[in-house]
This record gives structure tokens, sequence and C-alpha cells, in this order.
């Protein structure tokens, strides 16, 4: 009788959840996936039957990483709440068959739409547009065989009115944008590539029909972002051709991602100088042959600038002050700044510098005083010397940015001066930094008193301190400013890489350790880090940052083994809110060790790994996928043989593509010939966000796109 009258007591005071206040109820259920919400969540009881129906559930559906939603979930989804969507994401929804596509046209009230990731034809596009008479926001794929003789006029008409356009090329076309009369923005992602699957060469040339009218005359933002190849460039050029009769005059961003070489014309110079007369820039990034050597930052206007790119431009320190900071007058506007790959833009002049020299440190200290409010720096793929001036090193002067929540840093940058003086510490098993013969391997150790590490070197380090400073900060990027990933776009595999910095030789495990301080860490990237002994530090970050959602490592510690597989094993036993793992290692053995331990990581949805003469355990993949039921994303590049390849993704998608409809799996020799091909395969989605290797702190404006 005192038990159940204890248990009684316990239930009369305890909460339920219905009692809740209706404000409250619904924030919680705003954390709810809408497909969750609408089909499940709302059968419970009569409450929540009203709740999970309010306007400000509905009015937003994001299905852009419900990896579990399939075909008959959008169906249902649609056929109940349809009316009530205003704004749909199903942004890189691969998995959907093309026929989902068909239930969007019960959104009739739809105000904004991305279906980038998403096949859809030229007539279902046109069926569909049809029907969405409000809608003003629009972001598609334009594949090859579209064709816009085969829009309709109603199509047309609802274009007409679309005033945002997102547009991702993987056939030289204009796609719709002749038919968007009103775009105040536009984004462009060039992925064709230069060679069809048959190995023709592809022209640049539009279609036959092709209208080369787009409207430009209300354009407030231009953005295009190129992939490698010589057509993309082509086609480029073609969207510019009509820019350069006539600027916009409410043009306040333009912005050109390009990679490699991308020649300036006389008709890009035209438009640039229309640019200097007529505009007013709030944001700003050309391809570097078009700023190197030219005036023309000098000449440009800006207004209230929130964010410049200056990736792999040569622009010195002394024209970066003098031309866009302008003495450090109203750049308090600016947000994001990416310098990456910059190798100058910390000295005064570049004419007769080595990239190696030592920075200017009143250059960077001016940067800090005019741009406060600084939210993204990238300063990655340079080498950032600090000389010995005391209070003058790179990351004490970073410290000041009390707002960042993302920053990119050279490995040699965060290396104390006289820690980098010193010759780099030794150890009897040291191997060179190349590709040597593969070592025998067996369980490191580490120093178990993590406390006690950190008190023998960084908690007096300026990294230490920086880390220390940087409370907020979600995203960081530690990578060495000569790393190059083994993973290839367009080209076969990289097979040597170039040996680290000689300042980022003393960089090792107590810097790792010192990351441990950012408890709100979201991302992080480590790459090329040579002092890497143990791996003791990654425990420290396991242990304390306790929101890592996505974590990259490359090129850590010797490269002729890996040292630090017991750290990282027992650093993933904490990793709880882990969804992206990316590893690229030479020799890296992908065994039932590795995977126990990847299997406490509960939340995880992609793993990537790359490994030139890497190894991995069927058995235990397979185990891994059974045991991990949210991962739909498994790349693996490595030293296996293809048939091994071969018969171990087929395993995997024999048995686990039913239940996991979105579930992607590569698995190939990374040294083949044929890699290139399989990569053109893979969702945009991953290959972008996980698969290939690169800096993404301030790679674009923050909210470029919802």
């Amino acid at each position: 009788q005192e038990v159940v009258s204890e248990e009684s007591e316990e239930e009369s005071n305890g909460v339920n959840l219905m009692e809740f206040s209706d404000e409250i109820l619904l924030h919680i259920l705003s954390y709810v996936p809408c497909t969750d919400l609408v089909l499940n969540v709302r059968r419970t009881c009569r409450k929540l039957a009203t709740l999970c129906l309010d306007k400000s559930l509905t009015h937003t559906v994001l299905l852009q990483k419900d990896y579990k939603v399939d075909k008959d979930k959008v169906k249902q989804l649609m056929r109940d709440i349809g009316k009530e969507i205003y704004q749909l994401n199903m942004a890189g929804c691969y998995w959907l068959p093309t026929s989902t596509i068909d239930h969007v046209t019960r959104c009739k009230n739809l105000v904004k739409l991305n279906l980038s990731g998403c096949h859809v034809t030229s007539l279902r596009l046109s069926k569909m547009l049809s029907t969405l008479q409000h809608l003003r926001s629009l972001a598609i794929d334009v594949n090859p065989g579209f064709d816009a003789s085969q829009l309709s006029s109603e199509c047309k008409a609802t274009l007409s009115r679309v005033s945002e356009l997102k547009q991702t090329l993987y056939t030289p076309s204009y796609g719709v944008v002749p038919c968007c009369t009103s775009l105040e923005k536009l984004l462009l992602y060039f992925e064709i590539l230069d060679r069809s699957r048959e190995g023709f060469m592809l022209s640049g040339q539009l279609m036959v029909g092709e209208s080369n009218v787009p409207h430009y005359q209300n354009l407030r933002i231009f953005y295009a972002r190129l992939a490698p190849g010589y057509v993309n460039q082509e086609v480029v050029r073609l969207y510019l051709a009509v820019l350069s009769d006539r600027t916009p005059e409410n043009l306040h961003a333009f912005l050109i991602s390009a990679p490699g070489s991308f020649a300036e014309t006389g008709a890009t110079k035209n438009l640039l100088d229309s640019m200097a007369r007529n505009v007013r820039l709030d944001a700003l990034q050309l391809p570097k042959a078009w700023i190197n050597g030219s005036g023309l930052l000098q000449h440009l206007k800006f207004n209230n600038p929130f964010y410049f790119s200056f990736s792999r431009c040569t622009l010195s320190g002394g024209h970066l002050i003098q031309r866009v900071i302008n003495g450090g007058k109203d750049l308090k506007s600016l947000t994001s700044l990416n310098l990456s790959g910059c190798v100058h833009c910390l000295a005064p002049e570049s004419l007769f510098r080595k990239a190696e020299d030592d920075i200017d440190s009143s250059i960077l200290e001016s940067l800090v005083v005019s741009c406060c409010n600084l939210r993204h720096l990238n300063l990655s793929a340079a080498h950032h010397h600090s000389s010995e001036s005391i209070g003058n090193h790179l990351c004490q002067l970073l410290s000041r940015l009390k707002h960042l929540l993302s920053l990119a840093l050279p490995v040699c940058s965060i290396t104390d001066v006289a820690a980098s003086v010193e010759k780099p510490p030794t150890t009897p098993n040291l191997v060179p930094q190349t590709f040597g013969r593969k070592v025998r391997i067996g369980i490191q150790t580490y120093p178990k008193n993590l406390g006690d590490q950190a008190n023998q070197k960084i908690e007096s380090s300026v990294f230490w301190a920086l880390m220390g400073s940087l409370r907020f900060l979600e995203t960081l990027e530690i990578i060495g400013s000569s790393f190059s990933s083994a993973m290839p776009r367009n080209e076969p595999a990289i097979r040597n890489s170039l040996p680290p910095c000689v300042r980022a030789q003393s960089v090792g495990d107590s810097e790792v350790a010192a990351i441990s301080q950012l408890t709100y860490l979201q991302s992080l990237t480590l790459a090329q880090l040579p002092n890497i002994l143990t791996g003791s530090g990654l425990v420290s970050i396991g242990l304390q940052c306790q929101h890592l959602r996505t974590l990259s490592l490359a090129n850590l510690g010797m490269m002729g083994k890996v040292v630090y597989m017991s750290a990282l094993m027992d650093m993933l036993k904490h990793c709880k809110c882990l969804r992206d793992l990316r590893l690229e290692q030479p020799y890296f053995c992908a065994g039932a060790q590795f995977f126990q331990a990847l299997s406490h990581c509960s939340s995880l949805q992609r793993l990537c790994i790359v490994s030139r003469s890497g190894t991995l355990q069927s058995d235990a993949v397979m185990s891994f996928m059974a045991n991990c039921l949210e991962v739909i994303m498994c790349h693996m590049f490595v030293g296996e043989s293809l048939t091994v390849c071969r018969n171990l993704q087929q395993s995997i998608v024999r048995s686990f593509q039913a239940e996991r409809p979105a579930l992607n799996v590569v698995i190939f020799p990374l040294l083949h010939e044929d890699l290139t091909e399989v990569i053109r395969d893979v969702p945009m989605r991953h290959l972008d966000e996980i698969t290939l290797f690169k800096s993404r702190v301030a790679e674009e404006p923050p909210n470029l796109w919802w």
C-alpha cells in the first residue's frame, strides 16, 4: 500500500505535457520534422491534432535533409496540408522519383519552392508551374534534354512574376532565365562537364532556339559559381554579355566564384567599368585574373558592404587597406570576409615579398579594428607567419573579434613564434612526411590525463588564448597551407602531396586539445597537422564539444601510419550528435575496432573515407551499417581491389536500400582510372558538402539562399 501511494503521489506531482500552454507546445513541435507532425504526431490526441496543423508549423515545410521521407509520405503530406504550405524546400531529395514532383501542384499558395537536386523534366516543370500563380522564388536544376520551348504560356506567366531564381546547370542552356522578366536575385551554379560519358568534347554553345536576352533590368543580386572546366566559363560569359551592355541600376551584389584561370575579356572589362561608374555595391567577389594587376578596386564604390571575397588573388595588404577598407571607414557593416589563398593580403606590398615572409601585424590590426563585427573570416591556404613582436601575433589580434562564428586559418599561423624557431620535436619512430612503405600499426597509447598535458604547454600559448576568447565559435578550420586533397574533382586522384610548412612542424596534440574550449563548436576541420603524435587532443574535443555535428580530419601526423587511431576511437564514443564524418589519411585501416567505436555515433548520417593504400573489413562495414540506422551515405575510396569494392557496395545496397530510400553508397579504388566517372554520379548535395575537401568558411555570402 505504501508503494502504491508513493506512485500515485508521483503521478499527481508529475508534469503532463498536455498541460503546457499552446505557445510552449508549438515551440516544442517546431523541432519535429513536418512529415512526423502531420503523419504521426497529430494522430495521438485531439489537442495535438489541432496544434500540428497550426499555420506556424505548416507555413514552411523543409524536406531537404529529411532522409526518411519517401514518395508515399510526400504524397500524403501534400494531400493533407498542401493548401497551407507557402514555402517548400525539397533541395537535394535525389532519391524521390520524378513523379513525386507532380504532387507539388496541390500547393496552390506556394511563394517559395526549392527543387535543386531533384530531376525535373521540361514538361513536368511546365505543368507544375502553371498551377503556382503566387510563386516568387524558385530553385531548379537544368539537365541535358531540357527544352524551354516545351514550357506553356501559363508556366511562362508564372515565371514572369518570379523575382528570385537559383539555377544549377548540367548542360549549356539559359534554362528559364529568359522567361523571368522580373528577376531581382539570380544565382547560377555551373556544373557542366567538358566531356560526355561517351568521351566526346562538349561545346559551350547554347541550344538552337535559345533566347539570348535575359532580363536583368531589376537585378539586385548576381551570383555565379563555376565548377572546373572551360565549358562553364564559356557559358557564364553568355550570361554576362547582356550585363555588359547595360548594368542594372539597383545592382548591389556581384559575385563570381571561378576556380583556376578565368581570363578577363573586353566584354567583362566593359561590365566592370560600367559598375564602377553606375552602382554602389554591398557584396563583391571576382575571379582573380579580373583583380590582379588592375586598379579596379580603386574605382568601385561601396555602400554598406556585408561580404567581400578576394580568394586566391594577389591583392597586397597595402591595397586591401587603402582601396577596400578605406582607412577603416564604413566597414562596421562587413560580416563575412574571404581571403583564402590571398598570400600577400597581410603584407604591405607583394612585389619583392616571398610567400613565407612574416606578415605585417599593423595591417591585420587595421583589418580587425575596421571590421570589428566580422562573423565569418577565412585566412586559409596561405603562409601567415607572425613576427617575434610581443602582442602582435595573429592569434592575439584575432582574439579581438568577439562576434566570430566561423574561422579558417592555416596551420602555420597558430604556432607560437618561440616554438617555431626551436628544433621540431622528434620521436624514435618518426618517419618522413612522405608516402613510404606501409608500417605495421599497433594500438597507440596517449596520455590519459588530458588536464596535465594541457597544463604543460597550451594554457600559455597564443592559440589557447584565441580559442578561449572565441567562446561562441561554431565552425573552425585549421588547414595546412600546402595541403591538397587526394580526392579529385574532374581529374585523376592526386598521388603525392607537398610537405607541410616549416613553421607548422610544431603544431600537434596540444593545439588540438585547445580547441576543446569551444563549447558550441558544430563543425571542425583539421588538415596536415604534422606533429600529431597520439591524437590525445581529439579525445578532449569529444568530451567537451558536445554539439559537434561535422568532423573532417586529413593527413594528421606521420604519413606512413595512422598514429591517432586509438584516440580517434575514444573520441567517437562521445560524439552523440555527430552527423558527418570525413577521414582522409593514407594507410587508414577501416577495421572492426574502428567501426565498433563509430557505432557509438548514433546520429551519424554520412561517412566518407579517402585513403591511399587504405584497407577495409567488409564484415565490419556491414555490421556498422546494420547498427547505425541513420546512415544514408557511405563513400569509401581506398586501396582495395575493384572486385572487393564492388562486392561490398552491392551487399550494402541490397541489404539496406529498401528501408533507407536515400541510401547512397560508393566504394571504389582511389587510384582507379575510372574514378572521375564514378564521382559524376554522386548526388551534388553529398559531393559538395562532404566528399570533396574544401574550405567552406565565407565560401559565399551568409543567407544567400534559404
